[in-house]
């Protein structure tokens, strides 16, 4: 279809090599010489944008600008002018213009301005399909190979990345190429952690920088300062980056890096071990009074400040803390009322649970899984939420102090589709992709086993507890009305088990823009 282009102008006759240059490219060029023609023209008329000269006699550009954009909002209006003056240029971009251009200009700015407004969609979408199936092939070469830690955290960012790219796009042609790329990449990590999990946690082997040592490693070192820690429960790494842009308004990124959570990817787990800098069996050994059990009624991290403060006495740091969970739009609210009494503290620990709400309210009301029935829908909606939360406000306002902010989480979450029969006791943890017990009947090639919890640093309440994980897109259902729970789930985000988007996990340090 013909693009139709409004030319207002009082000179336009001086623009006739322009109009002709454009008519040859296929352009239908439409001319008028006034500001009130060329209301007048868009009331009668659609165009697919115009162009529009600032100083013209009678109504000028600008004033023309306002009225065609109340009468046609979406339609792009490039400014044309002579002047340089910035409270022009300021006045203009106020009026929505979609771009703006220097007299005298010359076909090629022209034919520029038109292809950005009007094609680049297009040609992004084009351009970023070509380069995918470029890599493509590179990327399935390099998963066939042996990949190590930093392989994998950098193979992770790059699916992330093209994730992200394909989401901005309306042709979703390659979609369902990546997707199967990133299940072969996943199935692949999945063996990656298979093989190797519990000689990293036994010192067979170096690992990656676990959470459950993440306090020690990297955050302890900064306590010579003030500090504020906020962990985002059930924070998977490609929502970080689209939490990003709006974080880089008010802070300076000083170590951006991916960590690896532990099994169970549960928040009992993870979080527990974060805080307390052990991991979970340890955890119950040295402190059987803040360890919840899972068969146990009641919160399981409901500790958490407790545990930390027993690791910063470990590691020797006479520090003063703070520690703030939020749980709900309220509590944010209140911490950002009164967010000054932190201030005098060393450290400042604020939980901020809705992302892990969110992953649930997605399973359980179905208005929240219509609008986030997708990976990227997700994304937008957490990021929807977040430049609409108190946490935002709170962010603000600790980065106009300076202080060192690190960002982090416990672990991510998947999105599930395969449905995988288990039996167990009806003591047996309700978790759709970690199941803890005795008597548990399966197909060992279905899930990673762990025979032996002690290997695996897990508590177990009996002799012949094993724990079994679920792989990729998996979730555990069992027999009894297993259709109609199979059908519920399907789709739904979840966490417990073995993926790239469960372990692979942001942290973060900032310092804020004063």
């Amino acid at each position: 279809m013909q693009v139709k282009i409004l030319w207002a102008d009082d000179e336009i006759d001086l623009l006739k090599p322009h109009i002709l240059f454009l008519t040859q490219k296929g352009y239908e060029v439409e001319t008028v010489r006034s500001g009130g023609e060329a209301i007048e023209k868009c009331e009668e008329e659609s165009y697919d944008i115009v162009f529009l000269d600032e100083n013209m006699p009678g109504i000028s550009g600008l004033d023309a600008l306002s009225k065609i954009k109340e009468l046609k909002p979406l339609v792009p209006v490039v400014m044309i002018t002579k002047s340089e003056e910035e409270s022009i240029m300021e006045e203009a971009i106020g009026g929505k213009i979609a771009d703006y251009l220097i007299k005298p200009v010359n076909p090629n700015q022209i034919l520029l301005s038109l292809k950005r407004n009007l094609d680049q969609t297009k040609l992004v979408s084009e351009q970023v399909n070509t380069n995918y199936q470029r890599e493509f092939r590179q990327i399935g070469m390099e998963l066939g190979d042996s990949l190590s830690v930093d392989e994998w955290k950098s193979m992770y960012k790059r699916l992330v990345n093209w994730d992200l790219e394909f989401s901005k796009m309306e042709d979703q042609g390659m979609q369902e190429v990546f997707d199967m790329q990133l299940k072969e990449a996943n199935s692949s990590f999945t063996k990656f952690i298979e093989n190797n999990y519990l000689d990293w946690l036994n010192g067979v082997e170096e690992g990656p920088q676990f959470i459950h040592t993440l306090f020690k490693n990297r955050i302890a070192e900064h306590l010579e300062e003030q500090v504020y820690l906020i962990v985002i429960d059930n924070l998977r790494y490609d929502q970080y980056q689209v939490l990003r842009p709006v974080l880089s308004k008010y802070f300076s990124f000083e170590d951006e890096d991916i960590v690896f959570s532990i099994l169970p990817t549960a928040t009992q787990y993870a979080r527990n071990s974060f805080f307390a800098g052990l991991l979970p069996s340890e955890i119950q050994k040295r402190y059987p009074n803040l360890w919840v059990r899972e068969e146990d009624d009641g919160g399981k991290n409901n500790h958490e400040e407790e545990l930390l403060q027993k690791q910063l006495e470990r590691l020797g740091a006479d520090k003063k803390i703070g520690y703030r969970k939020v749980t709900n739009l309220e509590a944010g609210k209140k911490l950002a009322d009164n967010l000054s009494q932190l201030k005098n503290n060393d450290l400042n620990v604020i939980v901020y649970n809705f992302v892990d709400m969110l992953s649930h309210a997605r399973t359980d009301m179905k208005v929240i899984k219509e609008l986030a029935d997708d990976e990227a829908a997700y994304r937008s909606l957490t990021a929807s939420w977040f430049e609409h939360s108190p946490l935002q406000d709170i962010l603000k306002e600790i980065s106009k102090t300076g202080a060192k902010v690190v960002l982090t989480t416990d672990h991510g979450t998947v999105k599930v589709d395969n449905a995988i029969k288990v039996i167990g006791p009806k003591e047996t943890n309700t978790n759709l992709r970690y199941k803890i017990g005795k008597n548990l009947n399966y197909k060992e090639k279905q899930v990673f086993e762990v025979k032996d919890p002690n290997e695996a640093f897990l508590p177990k309440e009996n002799i012949s507890d094993v724990y079994i994980f679920s792989r990729n897109n998996d979730f555990f259902v069992y027999p009894n009305n297993y259709n109609h729970f199979a059908k519920h789930y399907m789709d739904t985000f979840q966490h417990g088990g073995i993926s790239m988007e469960e372990i692979l996990i942001p942290y973060v340090e900032m310092r804020g823009k004063k």
